[in-house]
């Protein structure tokens, strides 16, 4: 077995146009905890650059394990070697960006392995994952659509969402940002004691 078989994985889904921005921040809170760890490999996936075809409702994964577009079985192979996920999102219109809603609408497969094709657990391999969401309003409602969306979609994947950083209040300079980052920072060492 090589060295990286033995390592944690963390997937990354950034789902923000910009790169260098309040998500990043955010998310730079969380997994430098992480990338001090010797024993966990990290893994960013840019959501912009995935350029997710829209799901078609073809049924074509109720029929068999993929998808009738091949553009996400990357992120499938990563998603299913994962031992956490984390959601670095900003807020768009009290939701994900369109990006990002693109992929959980592909995570359509899961559910059809589910319920249509009587997998009882498409996924095998147990994790948890995390939601970093960053906004410039301060309100609640965005936080509990996104938190919603993601639970929905891992209660067919095998994963529990663990917990949400929110910065808010963006538009308004970095005033929230030092809560953010340590509940951020939080959340990783949380499930860095517990794994």
């Amino acid at each position: 077995m090589g060295l990286l078989e033995h390592k944690k994985r963390l997937l990354v889904l950034f789902c923000s146009p910009n790169s260098h921005g309040s998500t990043r921040m955010l998310l730079d809170g969380f997994v430098g905890e992480f990338k001090n760890q010797k024993d966990w490999l990290v893994t960013e996936t840019d959501v912009y650059s995935l350029n997710a075809h829209p799901c078609t409702g073809c049924k074509a994964c109720a029929k068999k394990d993929a998808c009738a577009f091949g553009d996400l079985d990357s992120l499938d192979k990563e998603l299913r070697r994962s031992d956490l996920l984390a959601v670095a999102s900003p807020v768009y219109n009290d939701s994900f960006p369109a990006p990002m809603k693109a992929v959980l609408d592909r995570w359509q497969r899961y559910f059809e392995a589910r319920f249509s094709r009587g997998d009882r657990c498409p996924i095998k391999k147990h994790r948890d994952a995390v939601l970093l969401l960053t906004m410039g309003r301060e309100e609640e409602f965005p936080v509990e659509v996104t938190a919603h969306q993601l639970q929905r979609a891992f209660s067919v994947m095998n994963t529990t969402l663990r917990g949400c950083a929110v910065w808010d209040g963006t538009d308004r300079g970095r005033q929230n940002l030092g809560p953010a980052l340590q509940k951020a920072r939080g959340l990783a060492l949380e499930i860095l004691a517990g794994m």
